[in-house]
């Protein structure tokens, strides 16, 4: 099963939230997921960004490759930089 690190988007209409979520490469954007790492909110000044470093980390070493999105907001938190220093990376 490939695995992915993305953003399920909640919230009201033209107010957007999102949900830091690893799910099935194959299933809808909002669709069903198997673990949630945090969030992210665009809405505040500044964004918001809380992501679970261990769970992320877990999931980044079973091979979950995060989207384009996902992967800025993991850089932002530190989270990359943490995984590439144990050996691995992210192409």
């Amino acid at each position: 099963m490939a695995t992915k690190i993305r953003l399920r988007r909640m919230g009201a209409k033209k107010s957007p939230f999102y949900r830091v979520v690893v799910a099935d490469s194959r299933s809808p954007r909002d669709g069903r997921f198997i673990e949630e790492l945090g969030y992210y909110d665009p809405g505040t000044t500044p964004a918001t960004i809380k992501i679970d470093e261990e769970k992320a980390l877990k999931w980044l070493s079973n091979g979950a490759k995060p989207t384009e999105t996902a992967q800025s907001l993991l850089k932002k938190v530190g989270i990359l930089q943490k995984f590439q220093v144990k050996g691995q990376g992210v192409e």
